[in-house]
């Protein structure tokens, strides 16, 4: 039930985020020479100017796709490490968010790079005159049969660069937060505190590790106008800094604060609206504990 509530919380995370991302990734990539977007908010009009609202959730499939093996994988291992560390602490929250980070890099990384491609396929068209992918398994299937399982894993390391310390970060942020915050069962305002600092979690992780997840999408990226622009990770970090300074490391930083807190707050709700019902179903205590519920928690593209 724990983990069906995970998946139907993540997924409202994905629908309510995904626009946000899909804006993020695009003012992330675009050429500093020839910018097509002025900042997020005319990013957001111009893309459902030229490509319809629709446009928005271009990949989202992608993340829906791995939605479910992500949740199955973070549960999981933050829940067995916790298990095996034995105290609830604040640091070893840390440390089993990111274990747990870490090891779901494994799905989380091709799903992105589908997503990351699928987003910038038809730039500025309602409707692609030619579509390189039908959609985000077609992408994959395409990008593996042209470079192999190196192909589909691009960007692999900037992934756990990113993944490990912010679910670390994520997790801990939350902990302290509904400690601090008071979240017991018989508070009346417990879900709006529990909301709030899973999106305040959401917000830390995102900032700790936002320049890695600019490198990982222009790896992502590269190659989709069939030309590489970048020999690596060093090579991109090093063309990024010489052309665009330390502006290059928060594009797009806008959308995805404005994405974090929504998403997380979608998901942190979906999940606790639905374990209350279905407990109350079965006949059980309908309150939910807040570590009950931080264990359900899920970061979507995220984090």
């Amino acid at each position: 039930m724990d983990f069906v509530a995970g998946c139907i919380g993540g997924a409202s995370g994905v629908l309510v985020g995904h626009p946000f991302d899909t804006v993020k990734v695009r003012l992330q990539v675009q050429s500093v020479d020839k910018p097509l977007y002025r900042g997020t908010f005319h990013c957001f009009q111009s893309i459902v100017r030229q490509e319809s609202l629709l446009g928005l959730y271009k990949g989202i499939g992608s993340p829906m796709m791995g939605l479910a093996f992500i949740n199955a994988i973070v549960f999981g291992v933050q829940g067995n490490a916790m298990r095996r560390l034995g105290q609830d602490t604040p640091l070893n929250q840390f440390l089993a968010g990111a274990a747990a980070g870490a090891i779901q890099c494994v799905i989380c990384c091709p799903m992105e790079l589908a997503k990351t491609r699928m987003q910038m396929q038809g730039l500025g068209e309602k409707k692609s005159k030619r579509k390189l992918y039908k959609n985000s398994l077609d992408c994959l299937v395409r990008i593996y049969r042209r470079e192999g399982f190196r192909g589909i894993n691009r960007g692999m390391v900037t992934t756990v660069i990113r993944e490990t310390p912010g679910f670390g970060i994520y997790f801990l942020t939350y902990d302290v937060l509904t400690r601090r915050l008071g979240c017991e069962p018989e508070d009346g305002y417990m879900i709006p505190k529990l909301l709030f600092a899973g999106g305040m979690s959401g917000i830390a992780s995102w900032l700790s590790t936002y320049p890695v997840d600019v490198i990982k999408s222009r790896l992502q990226a590269d190659g989709v106008g069939g030309q590489n622009r970048y020999s690596g990770i060093a090579d991109c970090v090093r063309q990024s800094w010489e052309r665009e300074g330390w502006r290059a490391f928060s594009r797009g930083l806008t959308s995805t604060l404005l994405r974090a807190f929504p998403v997380n707050a979608a998901t942190f709700a979906t999940v606790t609206l639905f374990l209350i019902y279905m407990r109350d179903e079965e006949g059980a205590n309908c309150e939910v504990p807040p570590q009950a519920l931080q264990q359900q928690q899920v970061q979507t593209t995220s984090l």
